[in-house]
């Protein structure tokens, strides 16, 4: 049985696979090339990222497919639904990568908060002549205890999330259309403190928030969840964090509210159009920056790597 993992796979999953049996085959293969490259290989299971679609053309014309896997959370680059009506197995990996995802948001709550980010890029041009004048530029950082976080989709990512929220001494409220309430359990040594949070509105949740972080997929109808509409509703001066997809936010409606001032600061892992995202929100002073890494940590692509390989052998031994 032979393997594609087109936007790679963690070795361990790889070293598993192999030992049941299977060929894996990590090589790219340009988008425009799939559908003639596994014809001729006959290759039965697809693993992709964020990188490669699949969508029904690919579907359609590639009769040996038996399963897609997405090394990951969200599943917009295929078309699912239609795979599964032609008898495909398609699956994720939902919890692997939770914990990687919501340590990258942990950390850039404590970049916006300081401007660790602008700081990092002008000390190598302006320390040297400047010191003084930076201190005072930085020097106005804001704590997280006591500050509000609101998190839009309180899932799997989004309770991670709020467990470290919560042991910072930061308040954590929730919307989420899906769910009343959930359990977080935040561990501390040997013990175990568990804080209910009841989920409430958009316009509670905007209006209340000190920072606000993302953990949704693209809305169905392909249109972002926060917009200029949204950006009115926000706390003067919020800080947000964007791990999720990057066109929940509407890109132009956040650059103008940075330049209002109604959003301080920006984390962004995620954007419109990647892998070329737009020049000018990468040039801008009050965005923090990474290439979408969210999930990128060696123990998240390792638990990632054995959860694919896992469904693969379940399926075949059936």
């Amino acid at each position: 049985m032979k393997v594609l993992a087109n936007d790679g796979i963690a070795k361990s999953g790889q070293i598993k696979l192999e030992q049941n049996g299977f060929t894996v085959v990590t090589e790219n293969v340009p988008q425009t090339d799939l559908i003639d490259v596994i014809n001729e290989l006959k290759y039965e299971v697809i693993l992709v990222r964020s990188a490669t679609k699949i969508r029904k053309d690919i579907i359609d014309n590639c009769p040996s497919i038996k399963m897609i896997g997405r090394g990951g959370v969200g599943m917009d680059n295929i078309d699912v639904e239609y795979a599964r009506k032609k008898g495909i197995v398609v699956f994720n990996t939902p919890a692997a990568s939770s914990l990687a995802v919501a340590e990258l948001v942990t950390s850039q709550l404590f970049s916006l908060a300081r401007s660790i980010y602008d700081s990092d890029r002008q000390m190598p041009h302006k320390g040297k002549d400047n010191f003084k004048a930076l201190k005072k530029q930085y020097g106005k950082g804001i704590e997280l205890r006591g500050k509000t976080l609101g998190i839009i989709g309180f899932g799997r990512i989004g309770q991670y999330t709020a467990k470290y929220a919560l042991g910072l001494g930061m308040k954590v409220v929730a919307f989420d259309p899906y769910m009343e309430k959930a359990s977080i359990t935040v561990e501390v040594a040997d013990q175990s403190v568990t804080v209910e949070i009841k989920t409430q509105s958009m316009d509670e949740l905007l209006s209340a928030s000190d920072f606000i972080t993302l953990h949704v997929p693209m809305p169905e109808d392909g249109k972002a969840l926060i917009s200029t509409a949204e950006f009115n509703k926000m706390k003067k001066g919020v800080r947000l964090v964007n791990a999720a997809r990057g066109g929940v936010i509407d890109e132009d409606a956040l650059l103008a509210a940075l330049e209002n001032g109604t959003v301080n600061s920006v984390a962004l892992d995620v954007f419109v159009g990647e892998p070329s995202p737009r020049e000018d929100l990468l040039k801008n002073n009050k965005i923090t920056l990474t290439p979408h890494i969210g999930a990128a940590t060696v123990e998240a692509q390792d638990r990632i790597g054995t959860e694919l390989a896992d469904n693969i052998i379940s399926f075949y031994s059936k």
